[in-house]
């Protein structure tokens, strides 16, 4: 489905429309049409534009015509540049992935859920008839078990919604557990055959999110490691991902890595064999991916850094 419409290799606009200050300075300079050339010209074919709702819309959940008008023009430098996109709400009213957000209330609330299928609602109508070019990502890592029920409901409806305007967009759906691979199983059969399941990979987390100040207190954040100590390869993440594998084959339905990464932390040349095998699994298995992230972020590929390995990072990719 997705690799039909020429999504295979992305990378995340993080920190763009998400996750920033929301400042017009942030959101009119950080990323800028030179990005997306540059991101063209390193072969990558869509980007994941992670978006959080206080750009697009107001808190009565109407929607905001800036903010529409700044995906309108993300979406216009895709498609000069030859690029697909994902567009992913990364925060909606009343939930967030990250709990210093202090988003509550979105499961259980039905106004919450009403300005979520709003903003979906308002996304089919307006860029359904890019289905070839433009996926939808309906909410970023649901976290919590609990949440797994109401969550299966109202993704469930919020694609009934979508298809009345865009029948034929990918939607990407994950599961619980911050879109881990393991809890893919859990998530109901397909709405249609243009759902596709979705989870994040950072696997293990004490290599790729070491010295992280963001952890809660249980995750040694002072630990450091190679990636020859920790006991990965090419058979611990296809074991971390035969779950996900297995259900995709069940339910004939494509997977879709969103993210994927490896922190700033750790030496470039040290991350190098972590993407290797990754990517030998991914490549065997098919899977599409985006790189978390393009440009900082604690993650970025574009970051000084990367200067001496990002030409060999890229072969992987």
């Amino acid at each position: 489905m997705l690799k039909e419409r020429g999504f295979y290799r992305g990378v995340n606009l993080g920190g763009w429309l998400s996750q920033c200050d929301y400042s017009p300075e942030r959101l009119d300079s950080f990323i800028t049409e030179p990005d997306f050339a540059q991101i063209a010209r390193w072969g990558f074919d869509h980007v994941r534009i992670p978006i959080d709702y206080n750009v697009i819309q107001n808190a009565d959940g109407t929607m905001k015509a800036d903010g529409l008008a700044r995906i309108d023009r993300a979406l216009a430098l895709c498609e000069k540049y030859g690029l697909r996109a994902v567009l992913d709400l990364h925060k909606t009213q009343g939930f967030s992935f990250d709990a210093g957000e202090q988003e509550a209330g979105f499961f259980d609330s039905e106004r919450y859920q009403a300005y979520f299928y709003a903003v979906w609602e308002c996304f089919a109508a307006r860029y359904g008839r890019y289905s070839e070019r433009v996926a939808f990502d309906l909410l970023n890592e649901v976290t919590k078990e609990r949440y797994l029920e109401p969550w299966k409901r109202i993704s469930r409806e919020c694609v009934r919604r979508i298809r009345l305007s865009a029948p034929d967009t990918v939607v990407l759906l994950g599961s619980y557990w911050w879109n881990s691979a393991k809890t893919l199983p859990a998530l109901d059969p397909p709405y249609d055959d243009h759902v596709v399941y979705n989870f994040h990979f950072y696997e293990p987390h004490i290599f790729t999110h070491q010295g992280a100040y963001w952890m809660d207190a249980s995750f040694d954040r002072e630990r450091r490691l190679r990636y020859d100590e920790i006991g990965a390869g090419e058979a611990f993440f296809e074991d971390f991902l035969r779950p996900a594998l297995e259900k995709a084959e069940k339910e004939g339905c494509e997977l879709y890595c969103g993210e994927y990464g490896v922190i700033d932390v750790v030496p470039p040349e040290g991350a190098l064999p972590w993407f290797r095998d990754l990517h030998a699994v991914f490549e065997r298995h098919g899977i599409v991916r985006s790189l978390w992230s393009y440009k900082q972020m604690d993650f970025g590929l574009s970051d000084a850094r990367m200067d001496g390995v990002r030409d060999e990072l890229l072969t992987l990719l």
